[in-house]
């Protein structure tokens, strides 16, 4: 079956997230894609969740994207180093269906140095992480939690966005 995903390849130069022409993620669980140039002017919340057997993480997304009109500024992304089948599955429990995107190893994860390391479900895999990347395209600020329940939560993040608005 051939990959939905469109590999997305970055290259970090200082702070500023430069996505090349193969940036395009399309979601695993419904139709819609991501496409950060289009993106731009908006703020992108970039989420990586854990492997599938999480359910910390599907209440963390169910969370984001019920409160996600709250801030029509960020664009929540949320991305699973699973398999598609994988992701589908596991979002099959979700209250509603959300965009899930897939990121294949962890190569996104990896490329943003999310710290890999975590022990979960007998697998070693990157921490929970929330990247946030500004209308400009710089990562502004980043939150890697230390376990499962560690996360950012949702009043959290819109505080951290509306101090960067008023700067």
């Amino acid at each position: 079956m051939k990959n939905i995903i469109v590999m997305l390849v970055l290259s970090v130069f200082s702070t500023n997230i430069v996505f090349s022409d193969d940036h395009i993620l399309k979601s695993v669980t419904d139709s819609s894609t991501f496409d950060l140039n289009e993106s731009r002017g908006k703020y992108i919340a970039l989420h990586f969740l854990l492997k599938t057997e999480c359910p910390i993480c599907m209440k963390h997304t169910h969370d984001y994207f019920t409160k996600s009109h709250s801030m029509p500024n960020v664009i929540q992304v949320f991305l699973k180093p699973d398999t598609e089948k994988e992701i589908q599955v596991w979002a099959k429990n979700l209250k509603k269906n959300y965009p899930i995107y897939r990121d294949p190893n962890a190569q996104l994860a990896k490329r943003l140095k999310i710290p890999h390391g975590y022990k979960f479900h007998g697998q070693v895999v990157h921490y929970p992480a929330t990247v946030l990347i500004d209308p400009k395209g710089n990562e502004v600020y980043r939150y890697i939690g230390k376990n499962n329940r560690d996360r950012l939560s949702f009043e959290s993040l819109k505080k951290k966005v509306s101090e960067l608005v008023e700067k």
